[in-house]
């Protein structure tokens, strides 16, 4: 049996056949792996040099193209990153800069680069609520059908185009009716009531009933066959108060994430207050609401297991609703390893933005807002009140990513005016 001899490396314990210590100088592996990856990081750090690709650029379109841009991990490289997001970059451009970008979509698609000139076109449109109609034929073409808010200003040829395709292609069936629910006209509701009233064969592969895909487009089919709204266009960002590249409106107006005094009925943890805004606000002044304030309160615990009712009573504070159901599963919650932290101070914006600025959870913008349409981590999923039985209409949504380092998953938050109640439920990836 070959002879063990102990590794040279102070303070280990570890012995080696010489075989090995032949190779890597009488050390262990381990301690050969670790002096090896020490001498390679020191390598990186003597170096590495640091890069600004934005380094005299003035114009917004050459900046994007380079945020579009992919980039080879190289270790020895360190870039420096714009001062501005992508998503402030768009809501920056002018007319004219939008239009180029669009050109350069374009040129990016028929380059053969789906994804990004998709994504160029989703920053266009969900940022800017810019019109792309002139660039539909080629989506079309391109069988690009995923990005269905892309189609939402569709002209009524492209319309009629699209309604004859959902009866044959079953491949992108799913996808067209979610585009038809997106472009919403007087048509293609009555289309919808008339494929209620007789469901096509087709029907029976889909997991809902066609007219349910016009709710991710923030409406409903009403029974009468009308088109009921559940979103509202004005939408206004909920940011910190120190960024500057929005003057805050008055934050003495406006208050979130606060800790509410009432405790949770079922875990007993305190709830959180996700929003408590004046109504006088232009963000909740449509709703008409009879009360100085309106607050959203849930349990940041039990409201990701479970749709969260508060009534509202007549001092406008939230109160647990006897509606609410406990579900069969709620996890153990420990106080000793709450993940409550201390929030930034938040206000909302100062100026709207485009109503479709969140829309598309899977780009990079912050998602918290009031108005403007949801950003669905999965499918669109608008309660409907235990009173009424009407579906709830969406007020706003608190992203925690937005706002903590380890934060994830979005609570939505959904009123109804007529008996004084909200909702929230709670969604992650």
């Amino acid at each position: 049996m070959t002879e063990r001899i102990p590794c040279k490396s102070q303070g280990c314990t570890a012995t080696i056949l010489p075989t090995t210590a032949a190779k890597t100088g009488g050390i262990c592996m381990p301690c050969h792996q670790k002096e090896e990856r020490e001498k390679h990081e020191a390598y990186i750090e003597q170096h590495r040099k640091t890069v600004n690709l934005y380094e005299g650029l003035t114009d917004p379109v050459d900046i994007l193209k380079i945020m579009h841009a992919p980039r080879k991990y190289d270790p020895l490289i360190q870039y420096v990153n714009y001062p501005l997001s992508q998503a402030q970059v768009y809501t920056l451009l002018t007319t004219e800069a939008a239009s180029r970008m669009l050109s350069y979509a374009l040129d990016v698609l028929i380059a053969g680069d789906d994804s990004e000139a998709e994504n160029i076109l989703l920053s266009l449109v969900c940022y800017r609520n810019d019109n792309i109609t002139e660039i539909l034929p080629k989506l079309i073409e391109h069988g690009m059908y995923d990005s269905s808010i892309l189609f939402k200003d569709a002209p009524p040829d492209i319309r009629d185009q699209l309604l004859q395709q959902v009866e044959w292609d079953d491949d992108h069936r799913n996808h067209l009716l979610f585009i038809l629910g997106w472009i919403g006209d007087s048509i293609i509701i009555e289309r919808f009531q008339e494929w209620r009233m007789h469901a096509p064969e087709w029907s029976e592969e889909l997991f809902v009933a066609p007219e349910s895909y016009a709710l991710e487009a923030g409406w409903e089919l009403t029974a009468n066959g009308e088109k009921r709204p559940l979103t509202h266009d004005l939408c206004y960002a909920i940011r910190t108060v120190d960024e500057q590249y929005d003057k805050p409106a008055d934050a003495s107006a406006t208050h979130f994430l606060q800790t509410s005094d009432s405790p949770c009925p079922w875990c007993e943890r305190r709830l959180t207050i996700l929003m408590d805004v004046d109504t006088s606000h232009p963000s909740l002044k449509y709703l008409d609401l009879h009360m100085e304030r309106l607050q959203v309160a849930t349990c940041e615990h039990c409201g990701g297991f479970s749709t969260i009712f508060m009534e509202l009573n007549h001092q406008c504070t939230p109160v647990w609703s006897r509606f609410n159901l406990k579900p069969e599963y709620l996890p153990h919650h420990d106080e000793e390893y709450s993940s409550d932290v201390d929030m930034p101070a938040l206000t909302l914006s100062n100026k709207p933005h485009s109503p479709f600025y969140a829309s598309v959870w899977t780009l990079s913008q912050l998602d918290s807002q009031i108005g403007g349409h949801p950003s669905w981590v999965q499918d669109a999923d608008y309660p409907q009140c235990p009173c009424c039985n009407q579906r709830m209409r969406f007020i706003g949504q608190m992203d925690g990513a937005d706002f903590e380092p380890y934060g994830e998953g979005i609570f939505y938050m959904f009123i109804c005016t007529d008996d004084n109640l909200t909702a929230t439920l709670y969604q992650q990836s």
